[in-house]
């Protein structure tokens, strides 16, 4: 045996090339160069029991050197050995291949261990990673595809990792992926692939999601512009896309923040109507928590809650967006299990159809009475995603179908379920918009769910929504299904009015400026009030609406604004009241609005809990917009006023939000 060893050491010594010094010089700098650079990319990693592919490779030298202890043995083992660590090790790697910045598109080889953290593998370190760190690229996926080589990228069933540090901190999951190697081209999301053994991660984009929002409302001297007029917004979603940026330990996009679905996210106990109108307005004007020199004008509206026995029967059109964008966990699975709770609230009578798009649009299930529940949630069960996203053709075949379900006296409705990653059939969307607003006026109504992050298309879903006088709402969590489709169904599916517009005229001989705080994307113009074509939002049963003015009191050391030198004309009004309030709606089905009008009078009314919360709230949204009128009221006294004015709090709403404040202030900071 020795012999043969001995041979075989004397064969590989005569095939051995002579030393090129100078070759060697320049290999050895490369080395040091690759490894003292990967030194820098990657963190120390720390002692743990459960061994990654490395060291159990180590265990099998040991063992092997153990074993073969001759002198030959140990040279060919040595030999081998070092061949092998070249070819795996990253320094060996980046010598045949040096790292090149990725691409979307572009995938890296990882080795993992258990833990999810790289194992010097050349690309960017996954424990802390931003997503403009550099990674070593092996191949597009296309190319590898190309090359019959799709196996090294996917396995048939990857394991499922989902950690919040495990991507960059713009993105708060790891990703699972179970796709064909087409799908995974056709998602628009990608920005890195990283295949760590048996598993397929994907990082989305964090700087593709667009929010609908305008600049914060300015400060209007009254005796120039005394009107303010504006439609009421009851959507919640900008509320739960700030809880889904703070719990990931980020402060949300100022665009993301709409001042008024902050507030409005939260339900109210104002009083309601004891007349012949559906709801109550109740105004309360109290003194401002951030600046003592002003006012605050707050109105409440709340709407009545008919007993759901008289309610009729209900036709829904779940049109659910399958597209390669939705196969996140918090995206199309988080949907399935959103709608079987919603499932749950339907009667036996009501209808259900299902209507996807990804590429193209279809119909998976037929209308379908709610009583044959195992029906739908094996259609819901069947759903996967994959392909682009025919976001127009979706929206026109689920109209069809809702007009072919729709009968008298009963009540359809569209709800379009999407991360608003519109990419296909949107070539003209005032077209689209004009087509929503036509099947609006049908009778058949559009809501809009939003599901996940890193490509979510706000903007669209809260044109959609406003167009097709339905509501906008996010779900992050299963907790906020519950409250979307279940505590405020009735709400969001059944309408007590429509067309809900608000005008108030201030009166320059007492209030010398004023601000509406929110509603900037609800904005009308003055002439827009009488106008009963003109679209507005919609108040559902059991829905509160709150809208607060800021109000600078004429003679206050808080005016902001200079006396002209001409043309003044301050306390030119009658004195004794701040201003006149009016609210026009329609009831549904009819065309012509009626109105409800009240003069505001100094210490008008009571402020109450609800009040007072929903007046922290307030604060909470300018502290997140950049607080331009708070001067230097800040995150200590916002949660101070939230925590005093909690009340009963019966789901931990409010607990909640207090909460959130404490996070944000921890990373304002």
């Amino acid at each position: 045996m020795s012999e043969e060893f001995d041979d075989l050491k004397a064969a590989m010594t005569a095939a051995t090339p002579a030393p090129d010094t100078a070759r060697k010089a320049a290999n050895l700098a490369a080395a040091e160069e690759n490894f003292a650079r990967l030194q820098g990319l990657a963190d120390e990693r720390r002692p743990m029991s459960e061994r990654g592919p490395l060291a159990r490779l180590g265990h099998g030298v040991k063992t092997m050197l153990n074993v073969m202890t001759t002198r030959g043995g140990l040279t060919l083992t040595t030999g081998l050995v070092a061949v092998g660590l070249v070819m795996v090790l990253p320094v060996g790697r980046d010598l045949l291949m040096p790292p090149a910045e990725m691409t979307p598109g572009e995938v890296a080889l990882v080795d993992m261990d258990k833990t999810g953290r790289e194992d010097r593998s050349g690309a960017a370190q996954l424990g802390g990673a931003t997503a403009e760190e550099p990674a070593a690229p092996i191949a597009s996926v296309r190319e590898r595809v190309e090359a019959d080589s799709a196996d090294d990228l996917l396995l048939s069933e990857p394991e499922i990792l989902a950690e919040e540090s495990f991507v960059a901190p713009q993105v708060s999951q790891g990703l699972a992926l179970n796709r064909s190697a087409d799908q995974i081209l056709a998602a628009p999301e990608a920005k890195r692939l990283i295949v760590p053994g048996d598993a397929v991660v994907v990082a989305p984009e964090s700087d593709t999601e667009a929010f609908s929002n305008a600049e914060t409302s300015p400060l209007k001297v009254t005796s120039e512009d005394p009107v303010s007029t504006f439609s009421i917004d009851v959507d919640t979603a900008s509320y739960a896309v700030v809880r889904s940026s703070l719990t990931m330990g980020m402060l949300p996009p100022r665009e993301a923040v709409r001042v008024e679905e902050m507030v409005n996210y939260f339900p109210y106990a104002y009083p309601e109507s004891d007349g012949p109108d559906p709801f109550e307005a109740t105004i309360t004007v109290m003194p401002t928590p951030w600046n003592a020199g002003t006012e605050l004008v707050h109105i409440g509206l709340q709407g009545d809650l008919p007993l759901v026995e008289d309610r009729p029967a209900l036709n829904l059109v779940f049109l659910i967006d399958t597209s390669g964008s939705m196969q996140d966990a918090n995206k199309l699975p988080l949907l399935k299990q959103s709608f079987r709770l919603m499932l749950a609230e339907l009667r036996p009578e009501d209808e259900v159809s299902i209507v996807t798009y990804a590429g193209s649009a279809g119909q998976v299930l037929e209308p379908t009475r709610a009583a044959e529940r195992s029906v739908i949630l094996a259609a819901l069960d069947r759903l996967e995603s994959g392909g682009s996203t025919a976001g127009q053709a979706g929206l026109q075949q689920a109209y069809q179908v809702a007009e072919a379900m729709a009968d008298d006296g009963e009540v359809t409705r569209v709800v379009l379920a999407t991360d608003g990653d519109f990419n296909v059939g949107l070539s003209d969307p005032d077209a689209l918009k004009d087509f929503i607003a036509d099947k609006r006026e049908s009778g058949t109504y559009l809501s809009v769910l939003g599901f996940g992050r890193g490509n979510l298309d706000d903007a669209t879903m809260q044109a959609l929504a406003q167009n097709g006088n339905g509501t906008a709402a996010y779900i992050d969590t299963l907790s906020e299904a519950r409250k979307v489709l279940v505590d405020q169904l009735t709400g969001a599916l059944f309408p007590i009015a429509n067309d809900v517009k608000i005008q108030v005229e201030f009166n320059p001989a007492e209030v010398a400026e004023y601000r509406l705080i929110g509603y900037e994307t609800r904005a009308l113009r003055r002439e827009d009030f009488n106008n009963d074509r003109i679209d507005a939002g919609e108040i559902g049963a059991g829905h509160s609406v709150t809208a607060i003015y800021e109000v600078t009191p004429v003679g206050s050391d808080a005016v902001r604004t200079g006396p002209l030198r001409y043309g003044e004309t301050e306390g030119a009004g009658e004195p004794g009241e701040l201003g006149f309030f009016k609210l026009r709606y329609k009831m549904p089905g009819e065309d012509q609005s009626r109105l409800i009008e009240e003069p505001i009078l100094p210490g008008q009314g009571e402020a109450g809990e609800d009040a007072r919360f929903s007046v922290a709230m307030a604060g909470f949204g300018q502290l997140l917009r950049g607080g331009d009128y708070l001067g230097g009221w800040g995150w200590t006294e916002a949660i101070a006023l939230a925590t005093q004015a909690r009340g009963e709090d019966a789901f931990g709403y409010r607990a909640e939000a207090v909460t959130l404040m404490r996070l944000a202030e921890s990373l304002s900071k």
